[in-house]
């Protein structure tokens, strides 16, 4: 069995202001071109299909040209909403779809329900269950029903064997070892929170993601022999971020344990846009396919083929997808920026500067773009420069009366030099003017 992972295309976005769509078409062109050359059996889309919940309809147009074309390769295409995602959007003719082998997975009820591929390789079927993004608050509620939905049916069946138990006369034993973990007596026993206690906590990522993975394995488990895929959007504990994930909360508590992942053969993530792999490579995010942030400049963007043996266990190639604009960030003077061939590689890049003049020079982006048409930002950081601290400017702030030592510490701090004589002659010259006209 093969499968090819991506994640994290964003279609529709921008990068500072420039479309990215011809870029993005590029990159389909290429997973399909692998897909077809691969004769691979699933293609796995993690998540963040799209930048923005209502996406542009070019965008929406191109996703849909990828999965009629993806399946025209014969592979099965699983995907599902991301964080950036409208779930009810882009699920929206899941169900029909799923007739003709492909899935867009929204809805967090349906996480229970694989899609099952028959495979020739003598191992039993391979299930992919397709996990959206869990929104803590909203996938609770889901989930819950979901497992109580289960235990309703777990619960018949330990009323039937406590009847064939009591028929053999072992109702006794049989009843001692059971326990209703809703009894708050015995939650408290067993170190375990009651349910009135557990409804007033707030769930994590990580609550969630469990609960979902927890309902995953015992209907693995209720379906007989089988090889099991997750797919899941999220940030697992220990992963690396960059600047262009959007944070799923405050702090550290959107991160979720590797340990709910357990028993899976494999787990394709999406979310963070580099790409990494743990547990030898048994968990991994593919990572998005163009970079979409400076932070990303030297990522090497790629796609992850995955091929399943018999027994389940797995070996990967990472795939470099080498398309789209590279990013660099060039650091000089203005005049070495314009007129140096050690910048001629850059030329058709996108481009950050970090401009190093002692002071801004006029139009500077525009006169950098004459020559690096595809520069997109610019930073002024003079050389052996050092700008004061926040707390120093504030202090002088709270302790000078004088309005003159005011703009000229403000100059320093935004320029990282003292004004010279002339500039501190105009300085002069405008404050009075304002008093002037204050007093008038």
């Amino acid at each position: 069995m093969r499968i090819l992972h991506t994640s994290d295309w964003h279609l529709g976005r921008s990068f500072h202001g420039a479309s990215l769509m011809h870029e993005q078409e590029e990159i389909i062109d290429r997973i399909v071109e692998l897909a077809r050359n691969r004769r691979v059996d699933l293609v796995v889309i993690a998540g963040d299909l799209y930048d923005r919940a209502i996406p542009p309809t070019d965008a929406v147009r191109l996703f849909d040209e990828a999965l009629v074309r993806l399946r025209e390769t014969g592979a099965t295409v699983v995907a599902i909403a991301g964080n950036h995602d409208s779930p009810n959007r882009v699920a929206v003719a899941d169900r029909i779809l799923e007739q003709a082998g492909v899935a867009v997975r929204g809805a967090v009820a349906r996480c229970v329900e694989p899609l099952q591929l028959e495979a020739d390789d003598g191992g039993p079927p391979v299930r992919v269950y397709p996990v959206p993004y869990l929104e803590p608050l909203l996938a609770r509620q889901h989930l819950d029903q979901l497992d109580g939905d289960a235990e309703a049916a777990g619960a018949a069946q330990a009323e039937a064997e406590e009847t064939e138990a009591k028929a053999a006369k072992k109702a006794g034993t049989a009843g001692s070892r059971r326990a209703d973990r809703h009894d708050p007596a015995i939650a408290l026993l067993a170190g375990q929170q009651s349910p009135e206690a557990e409804a007033t906590r707030r769930a994590s990522h990580h609550d969630v993601t469990e609960l979902a993975t927890t309902l995953i394995r015992r209907a693995a488990a209720a379906g007989g022999p089988t090889r099991t895929v997750v797919v899941a959007h999220t940030f697992v504990d220990g992963a690396t971020p960059s600047d262009s994930e959007r944070d799923l909360s405050i702090g550290n508590i959107d991160r979720v344990g590797l340990d709910v992942f357990g028993g899976f053969d494999y787990v394709a993530l999406g979310h963070l846009h580099r790409c990494q792999a743990f547990d030898e490579g048994r968990i991994a995010y593919s990572g998005s396919p163009l970079p979409y942030s400076f932070s990303e400049e030297n990522d090497t963007k790629s796609v992850r083929i995955v091929e399943m043996n018999a027994e389940g266990r797995c070996s990967t190639e990472v795939v470099p997808l080498g398309v789209g604009r590279p990013l660099r960030t060039l650091r000089g003077r203005m005049t070495d920026l314009l007129g140096s061939a050690a910048f001629s590689e850059a030329e058709q890049d996108r481009v950050r500067f970090l401009l190093t003049d002692p002071e801004l020079p006029l139009q500077a982006m525009a006169r950098l773009q004459t020559r690096f048409q595809h520069a997109v930002t610019l930073e002024h950081q003079p050389d052996g420069q050092i700008r004061n601290g926040s707390e120093d400017v504030a202090h002088a702030v709270e302790h000078s009366e004088n309005p003159l030592d005011l703009a000229l510490r403000f100059w320093a701090d935004q320029q990282g030099a003292d004004a010279s004589d002339a500039q501190k002659k105009a300085l002069t010259s405008a404050l009075e003017a304002a008093a002037g006209m204050d007093e008038s």
